[in-house]
């Protein structure tokens, strides 16, 4: 089920500084995890990716996530340690139309002679705010007995009598 982008996640997708990571699993349930720059937000709230070489393992991943009805994740690590995990499923892949035109032309008005495989349409299911201070008080809130044994230690010089 689709939900929509939070404003923190449109950012972090739309700033050119934010490291995108594109995580999908093969056939046999290997994982792959790449850098893709060309990952973006769409109008209609779904998540674009620009897909460069045809016969990319994240192409062939997404095409058996596509078929087989499986989730990939894309990691934004953003300025300041921000970062947001996006889990959602492939839903359409254009190689034609006024969709991959206007992508089309806009590649290479930045990248020059470059071609275009494809765009594929991500449709976002679940958010998840990995920044550590985040995850640091889930986990804390989650597991209170999980604590290192330094930290409920005595003091040194502390005799307790």
């Amino acid at each position: 089920m689709s939900i929509p982008l939070w404003a923190e996640t449109l950012e972090l997708l739309g700033d050119p500084d934010t490291v995108k990571v594109l995580a999908t699993v093969d056939a046999n349930g290997d994982p792959h995890a790449v850098v893709k720059k060309s990952l973006h937000a769409a109008d209609d709230g779904k998540i674009h990716f620009l897909e460069i070489l045809e016969a990319s393992e994240s192409s062939r991943n997404l095409t058996a996530s596509l078929w087989f009805d499986r989730r990939v994740a894309i990691l934004l690590f953003g300025k300041e340690g921000r970062q947001v995990q996006i889990k959602g499923k492939p839903v359409k892949y254009h190689i034609s139309g006024h969709l991959f035109l206007d992508h089309y032309v806009k590649l290479r008005e930045r990248l020059g002679d470059a071609d275009l495989a494809g765009v594929w349409v991500i449709d976002p299911e679940e958010i998840i705010d990995e920044s550590f201070s985040v995850r640091e008080a889930r986990h804390r809130a989650e597991h209170p007995s999980f604590i290192h044994l330094d930290r409920i230690a005595k003091p040194l010089g502390e005799t307790g009598a």
